[in-house]
């Protein structure tokens, strides 16, 4: 193994894992200091592409400010990162999206990936087990 590397896992660790990908919507909270104020600022936009592996990690996102489409690269490790929220998940064939840069109005849109909820089937089956169960009290 590279020193470089044996090094980097020693003695950086991963703050977050990466729970999301190309395509999702997520807002990224980040600390900004100005003279000796701190405040929270948030970015909120799509995920253009996800790089890098473990400490050198980085993520871009792109939001629309007006007519005017700004990205910023975030890396993972950084100490200024406070939160990732992932407000909707996108449904992209691709890693990266470089596409989304050419587009405006409706073709810039990512369908929204649907997932299977559990409490839905959860809640299902029980209503279900209750009808049965008072059915065989009644008899």
């Amino acid at each position: 193994m590279d020193k470089i590397k044996q090094l980097e896992k020693e003695w950086t660790p991963v703050k977050q894992q990466i729970d999301f990908k190309a395509g999702d919507t997520i807002t990224v909270h980040y600390r900004i200091s100005e003279g000796n104020k701190e405040r929270t600022q948030q970015f909120q936009g799509v995920v253009v592409q996800c790089k890098g592996s473990g400490s050198t990690a980085t993520f871009t996102v792109r939001k629309m400010s007006g007519s005017v489409g700004v990205e910023r690269i975030f890396p993972i490790s950084s100490p200024f990162l406070e939160n990732i929220e992932v407000n909707k998940r996108g449904d992209v064939n691709r890693a990266r999206i470089f596409y989304i840069r050419d587009r405006r109005g409706k073709s810039a849109r990512i369908k929204e990936r649907r997932m299977p909820v559990a409490a839905e089937e959860g809640s299902k089956g029980k209503a279900a087990s209750k009808k049965k169960a008072a059915a065989v009290e009644a008899k």
